[in-house]
C-alpha cells in the first residue's frame, strides 16, 4: 500500500521536509501506524536520493562555471580507476586536450560507479570525485552554461560494454530522460561523439600496432612483449568487440612474432591461452623475458594487481611454487584463477623469465603516441555530421 501512496502522490525537491512530505501524502487516506512507518522510510530513500542529485549538479556546475572559458566542450569519459597514477594520467590527458582543442573547454568523467564510489572514498590515495556522464551532461545544460557544442570522447579501448553505456548517456541526455531540461536548449545543442581507440580495424588497428612496436620494437627483438587487455566476458561481448584484441595481436605479429595480446575477462584469451600460444610458437624454451604491459587507458587495479602483482592462490607457497603447479589449478574454462600475470610466467618450470623488471607499468594514455589516437578520433568526430538522437519531450502535433 505504502509504494501505491508514494508513486501516486510523491514529487521531491531538495528543500524537502520529509515529515512534511509525508503528512501531504497520508492527510488523506487513513492508514496504521505500521504502514506510515513504512511510508516515512520510502519517502527518506527518495528524498537522499533527490538531495544526492542535486548536490552533485550544483557541485560540477560550480566547478564548470569556475573554468568557464569557451561556449564548447570536450567530455573524456574512462572507465575509472582510483590509484594515483591513473589520476596523473587523466591529469594529463585533460591538459593535452586543452592544449590542442583552442576553443573548447575540457572535463573527465568516470563511468563505473564502483570506480566513482572508491575514488571518491580514497581507496588507494586521498579521495577525489569524479562524476558519472549523466552528471556532466545536465551540468552542460543549466542555465548560465549551456554550451553550444558538446563533444564526448569515449576513453574506451574496444567498441564493447563500456562504450556502448557513453552512447546511452548521450541518447538519455538527449531525449531528456529526467524531464528536467529545457527542450528548446537540447533541439540547438549540436552534440558530437569520439569512439574507442580500436574502433575501425582497417584504420585502428594498424595504427596501434605501429605505434606500439615503435615503442617496444627493442624489447621484442629478443624477448616476448604482452599485452594485457580487460575484454567482455561472453555474456556481454554483446558488438563482438573482444575480436580486436585478437586483430592487433596478428597486426603486431605481422611486425614481429613476439608480440602477444590476452585479457583478464576475454575467453579463450586468458594468460593461459597466451602461454599456449608462446609454446606453439617454440619460444618457450630460448630463456626469453616476458615484458607485460597495460592494454588499458591507464594503469590501474588490472595493471597494479593482475597483471604486474604477486597474486597467487592460497594454498600455493610463494617461495618454492612451480608453473606445473599453477597449471593443474586451471578452471574449466583453462584459467589459472587468483594469479597474477607475472607471478604465472616467471613460475619456476614456464620457460620465462618474468619479474618486476620485465613489468612496463604505463596505461596506454600515459604514452602519447597512443593519446594522439584518440585525439584524431575527437578531431574526426568535431569535423563530422552531429549525432541525430534528439526527440522532443511534447508530442508531435
Amino acid at each position: 500500500m505504502f509504494a501505491m501512496l508514494i508513486a501516486g502522490g510523491f514529487t521531491s525537491c531538495k528543500d524537502d521536509d520529509p515529515k512534511e512530505i509525508i503528512k501531504e501524502v497520508i492527510k488523506e487516506v487513513p492508514v496504521e501506524k505500521e504502514v506510515i512507518k513504512e511510508v516515512e522510510k520510502e519517502v527518506i530513500k527518495e528524498v537522499e536520493v533527490d538531495n544526492a542529485y542535486s548536490r552533485y549538479l550544483s557541485a560540477i556546475v560550480t566547478n564548470i562555471k569556475a573554468q568557464k572559458k569557451n561556449n564548447k566542450v570536450i567530455l573524456l569519459v574512462a572507465f575509472g580507476s582510483t590509484w594515483e597514477q591513473a589520476f596523473n594520467a587523466f591529469d594529463t590527458t585533460i591538459d593535452a586536450y586543452k592544449a590542442a582543442f583552442a576553443g573548447y573547454d575540457v572535463f573527465l568523467s568516470y563511468s563505473s560507479a564502483i570506480c566513482i564510489n572508491r575514488a571518491a572514498a580514497g581507496e588507494n590515495t586521498d579521495p577525489k570525485n569524479y562524476y558519472a556522464p549523466s552528471y556532466w551532461l545536465s551540468a552542460f545544460a543549466q542555465e548560465g552554461v549551456q554550451y553550444e557544442e558538446i563533444v564526448v570522447q569515449s576513453l574506451q579501448v574496444i567498441p564493447g560494454e563500456e562504450y556502448t553505456r557513453v552512447i546511452n548517456y548521450i541518447k538519455d541526455f538527449a531525449n531528456n530522460a529526467n524531464g528536467d531540461l529545457s527542450d528548446e536548449y537540447l533541439a540547438g545543442v549540436t552534440l558530437k561523439l569520439g569512439v574507442p581507440l580500436l574502433q575501425d580495424k582497417e584504420v585502428d588497428v594498424p595504427a596501434v600496432a605501429a605505434e606500439l612496436n615503435k615503442l617496444y620494437a627493442d624489447k621484442a627483438a629478443k624477448d616476448v612483449v604482452a599485452f594485457m587487455g580487460h575484454g567482455n566476458p561472453d555474456s556481454y561481448d554483446t558488438y563482438k568487440a573482444n575480436v580486436r584484441y585478437t586483430e592487433l595481436e596478428q597486426a603486431l605479429q605481422a611486425i614481429n612474432p613476439n608480440y602477444f595480446v590476452g585479457t583478464v575477462d576475454m575467453m579463450e584469451n586468458f594468460k593461459t591461452q597466451v602461454y599456449d600460444r608462446m609454446v606453439e610458437a617454440g619460444l618457450n624454451d630460448k630463456g626469453m623475458k616476458v615484458y607485460l604491459h597495460p592494454l588499458m587507458s591507464i594503469n590501474g587495479d588490472h595493471g597494479h594487481n593482475d597483471m604486474g602483482g604477486d597474486d597467487l592462490p592460497e594454498d600455493v607457497d610463494p617461495e618454492k611454487y612451480t608453473f606445473a603447479e599453477l597449471q593443474a589449478m586451471a578452471n574449466e574454462e583453462g584459467e589459472v584463477e587468483d594469479t597474477s600475470w607475472k607471478m604465472y610466467f616467471g613460475a619456476e618450470g614456464s620457460g620465462f623469465i618474468c619479474n618486476d623488471d620485465t613489468v612496463i607499468p604505463l596505461g596506454l594514455l600515459e604514452l602519447p603516441t597512443i593519446r594522439q589516437i584518440w585525439m584524431n578520433h575527437t578531431i574526426d568526430a568535431i569535423e563530422g555530421e552531429p549525432l541525430d538522437y534528439y526527440h522532443s519531450m511534447f508530442p508531435e502535433e
